[in-house]
């Protein structure tokens, strides 16, 4: 049954899929720290004296992971980053659910007015992010070219 998911071709594209949209999604962020650290404090959840430490790391470690994934450079590794970076998203999202909030979750670009998505949406989006994570990490293809070859 794991050779049925073992399939070379929908590794890859999942793979440049996550790691393209993650590499888009630091952009904004890396670009405007004082932004995203504002949209970091909307969500009421963490402490105020890591706000502007995660708004500096979060992109690049973003950023980092989806060049991995994109370059197949250690892709479990960074498939497993990526997935502990969305539980925490979802979590967080999901409590802002709870609570009624509706935001700018700041994933992909923000200041620009109709960018806020409904936390729904946002659940579901990564979500399925998340599922393709688990697929990486636990479908890996045998690679010769790249490092962190599997076998």
């Amino acid at each position: 049954m794991e050779k049925i998911f073992k399939n070379k071709w929908i590794e890859t594209v999942l793979r440049y899929l996550l790691g393209i949209t993650f590499i888009y999604a630091s952009i904004h962020k890396i670009a405007e720290p004082a932004e995203f650290a504002k949209i970091i404090y909307g969500y009421g959840l963490f402490p105020h004296i890591i706000i502007n430490l995660a708004a500096i790391v979060l992109p690049f470690l973003e950023l980092i992971t989806g060049l991995a994934l994109v370059l197949g450079i250690y892709p479990r590794s960074a498939a497993t980053v990526i997935g502990a970076l969305l539980l925490i998203f979802i979590a967080a999202i999901s409590v802002n659910l709870i609570r009624g909030y509706e935001f700018d979750c700041g994933c992909f670009s923000f200041g620009h007015e109709g960018s806020t998505s409904s936390s729904v949406e946002l659940l579901v989006r990564d979500s399925i992010y998340f599922i393709i994570c688990f697929y990486l990490v636990r479908f890996p293809v045998e690679r010769k070219w790249c490092l962190g070859k599997t076998k």
